[in-house]
């Protein structure tokens, strides 16, 4: 198996070119919203008796998609598209603000008066630092079958924006099939457009769904590929069987495969399976958004001309600034890919 090279020349040359990308990101819009709550104000409520927690600050950004969006944004795409719908909600109103303070578009990102905007809540105690201090987490989502009307708004957006973008992103982010936005009509309909638009590079993610995408790039992790729903705490995949069952899935997609490995980094499919070693962080890490990361840095690279090894190099670049910020949708910025790109090569050496 080959493995990737990166020069720091190489890397300010891809990075250079991601304010030129436009991209279109098609998917589940989440809000994360992070309640800091003070334990020394809590008091019984008069009514039941129980503890009110006492919130003494609000927090609010764009989360599972969006979390892709806010790391474009930070790497410097020149223009970004929201696909995908939100309930007639406060939450709603919240994320639409955030995602227009990244400069992206929420023009295709519909409003749906029958639909929840998919929450996470996410209660924490102000004084306490790390993951810790986390809460029990309370989501919003929906649960019900989404409305042909709606699959058909996301279609049209689709097509309406793909004389206007380099790339097209999609993230399935929900559990229950049909629920979301990337539903089995719209998955299908993206493996049309992929197979006759020439030009545009087709990205896809998806929570538990991966392998019913066809003709797009796909991020499957390393469990995903070999069909293990619960993997064991620190349970790994021998390299040798996973590239025997990452080929017959590249043979099956009809196009790219991007596996990630965790801390390990990621293998890729074309033009040759090639290794991409992940970069080694001490510390605290929150992993929430770690792929999405990925998936920002490497479909710029792609759009900037990198192959798909430099492309995941550069995803795993990314992820691994993003998950050392806990606490926060992490983020990361040209200059931190640069500085690195030196501990990466170091760990090589």
């Amino acid at each position: 198996m080959n493995e990737v090279t990166m020069t720091a020349d190489r890397l300010q040359e891809l990075v250079d070119r991601f304010r030129d990308a436009r991209i279109a990101v098609l998917g589940d819009f989440f809000l994360d919203k992070y309640l800091d709550v003070d334990p020394q104000l809590a008091e019984p409520s008069v009514e039941t008796g129980k503890t009110a927690h006492q919130v003494i600050g609000v927090r609010c950004s764009p989360g599972a998609a969006g979390t892709v969006t806010s790391n474009l944004h930070a790497l410097g795409a020149r223009q970004l598209y929201a696909i995908g719908f939100t309930g007639d909600d406060g939450e709603g109103f919240d994320l639409r603000k955030q995602l227009t303070q990244l400069g992206c578009s929420t023009k295709h990102l519909h409003v749906a008066n029958d639909r929840f905007t998919p929450t996470y809540l996410k209660p924490r105690d102000a004084n306490v630092a790390g993951l810790e201090a986390e809460h029990s987490r309370l989501d919003t989502k929906n649960r019900f079958p989404t409305p042909l009307s709606i699959e058909q708004q996301i279609i049209d957006s689709t097509d309406e924006l793909l004389t206007e973008v380099d790339a097209v992103i999609v993230l399935d982010q929900v559990d229950v099939e049909d629920s979301g936005v990337v539903t089995k009509l719209v998955c299908q309909t993206l493996s049309r457009r992929a197979e006759t638009t020439k030009g545009v590079v087709y990205w896809a993610d998806s929570r538990r769904r991966i392998q019913h995408f066809s003709g797009l790039v796909i991020k499957p992790n390393q469990f995903e590929v070999m069909g293990i729903e619960k993997p064991l705490p620190d349970e790994e995949v021998p390299v040798d069987e996973l590239l025997q069952a990452a080929r017959g899935l590249r043979e099956r997609n009809g196009a790219p495969v991007v596996v990630t490995r965790g801390s390990h980094g990621m293998v890729v499919s074309d033009p040759k399976w090639t290794e991409v070693p992940g970069v080694r962080v001490d510390g605290p890490i929150d992993p929430t958004g770690a792929g999405d990361s990925v998936t920002a840095g490497a479909v710029l690279a792609l759009c900037a001309g990198a192959t798909l090894a430099e492309a995941a190099l550069i995803g795993n670049l990314v992820a691994s600034i993003t998950i050392q910020q806990v606490n926060t949708t992490g983020t990361a910025s040209p200059q931190q890919l640069l500085d690195r790109l030196e501990v990466w090569t170091a760990q090589r050496r």
